[in-house]
């Protein structure tokens, strides 16, 4: 299908230094700030006597750790542009997972080594010690409640439960974080002898949380605000590029002032009828442009499956950018995009911009499902790139990737930049090939979005 994207000539391609990702320093950051907290636990407490000192103070360390990794979680789901663009979302994402897993291990030892400890020092049962704490403790009704809900969080996050409940349940339940961190705050200050008389710690506690706060409150409410009362982006036109997939070319003010990068993505959230309670994330298909942007969607689920039925004129919320799969991260004048299925959309904008020598390698079940083949085989002629295809055979089959075949397309392998984007167990078994072949792990560029 021709689109508004075919009919305008494309800037020559401009040389984009690399940079460096801050990802090593963030990293370091945090568990520095993990190794303060427990600082602040070793400074406070003079000696350690019995049993029941010991399980209640590595219950109290547990406790530190754990409202400290509940900060982390909140400024880590902020989507700060630093994060989400230099280090890149699906990354970041991971750091989040983890980070809410070492929080509800961290939740539950706290919980489990308090009791133990206040029982053996009471000698009496943890059930007793468990009821007199939540009744008669200062904050620890609204505690309870807190622990209760970032449990539930925890639940609906594992994998297994995740297969079976809708992104939508996943994501409000997950929005109930914030709601269990503020609830937990209070007991924090009230009952840890860390805080009790230390002016400075205390002080420390409430700029650690107040930051993350703001950081939640600017790139997750005021900047996605900002960006759409400025841009008033609304659905220009849509256009289907084959079996199932479908291009939505967005229409607004001053685009160009979003600063988005081809490879990058948006999340998009259609203001029609049954579509506006979703937010989801589309990789723009071609490079943006001053007035318009352009997804291409394949129907995958609910809300894929509607944006067919998008009428010129509605309303469009977006927000980003985000995504670090851009040429900044290349490291040589040489790149090869594999993508398989609908993964094109963010390597078609990569191929067209992309400096140097780029080659394209496009895994599809059929020549139909090839979608925008049109647009890559006119850019590949412009800029004299090749576009190569891998599809499945007459009887089904799956052409296989591996360093022979890899290498018989690509000389020098081991010497280009390699940007993949298709499904994860795709991506993964990808990865080994490129390993086994010399292809160095900083020239493997790929993000996801799964979480």
């Amino acid at each position: 299908m021709t689109t508004v994207y075919e009919r305008r000539a494309a800037a020559p391609p401009v040389p984009v230094a690399p940079r460096r990702s801050p990802a090593g320093a963030v990293l370091a950051l945090l568990w520095a700030g993990a190794a303060a907290v427990v600082g602040l636990w070793w400074y406070d407490t003079s000696s350690v006597v019995g049993a029941a000192g010991w399980l209640t103070g590595a219950g109290r360390i547990a406790g530190l750790l754990c409202g400290y990794s509940c900060a982390v979680l909140v400024g880590l789901m902020a989507r700060v542009p630093v994060l989400e663009r230099r280090i890149g979302s699906d990354r970041v994402a991971r750091w989040h997972a983890m980070a809410g897993r070492y929080t509800v291990c961290l939740l539950v030892a706290h919980i489990v080594l308090i009791l133990a400890g206040y029982a053996a020092q009471d000698r009496a049962s943890i059930v007793h010690e468990a009821v007199s704490v939540v009744l008669d403790y200062p904050e620890m009704l609204k505690a309870t409640a807190g622990t209760v809900i970032l449990l539930a969080v925890g639940v609906t996050s594992a994998r297994a439960v995740r297969r079976r409940t809708s992104h939508e349940f996943w994501y409000y339940v997950h929005l109930l974080t914030y709601a269990a961190v503020f609830l937990a705050f209070g007991h924090q200050l009230a009952l840890g002898n860390e805080f009790n008389g230390h002016t400075a710690a205390t002080a420390a506690w409430y700029v650690l949380y107040l930051g993350a706060a703001a950081l939640v409150l600017w790139f997750r409410i005021l900047a996605p605000v900002r960006l759409n009362l400025r841009h008033r982006m609304r659905v220009d036109s849509v256009h289907k590029e084959a079996p199932g997939v479908y291009s939505v070319v967005v229409r607004g003010h001053r685009l160009d002032e979003l600063g988005a990068r081809p490879g990058q993505f948006f999340r998009w959230r259609f203001l029609a009828e049954g579509m506006g309670w979703t937010s989801t994330p589309y990789s723009l298909s071609a490079p943006p442009r001053p007035d318009l942007l352009r997804i291409t969607v394949k129907a995958l689920g609910d809300h894929s499956a509607a944006v067919p039925l998008l009428r010129p004129g509605t309303r469009v919320w977006a927000e980003g950018p985000y995504g670090s799969m851009t040429a900044d991260r290349r490291t040589s004048h040489k790149s090869l995009l594999i993508a398989a299925g609908v993964g094109i959309t963010p390597l078609r904008a990569l191929f067209e911009t992309l400096p140097g020598q780029v080659t394209l390698l496009y895994r599809a079940r059929t020549a139909e499902d090839l979608a925008l083949g049109g647009e890559l085989e006119a850019i590949a002629r412009w800029r004299g790139a090749r576009v190569l295809y891998a599809l499945n055979g007459p009887h089904g089959e799956r052409p296989r990737f591996t360093v022979e075949s890899l290498r018989s397309a690509v000389s020098d392998l081991s010497g280009h930049d390699v940007y993949i984007c298709g499904p994860h167990a795709f991506a993964q078994d990808l990865y080994e090939v490129l390993r086994a072949a010399g292809v160095p792990d900083r020239r493997v560029h790929h993000e996801s979005f799964e979480l």
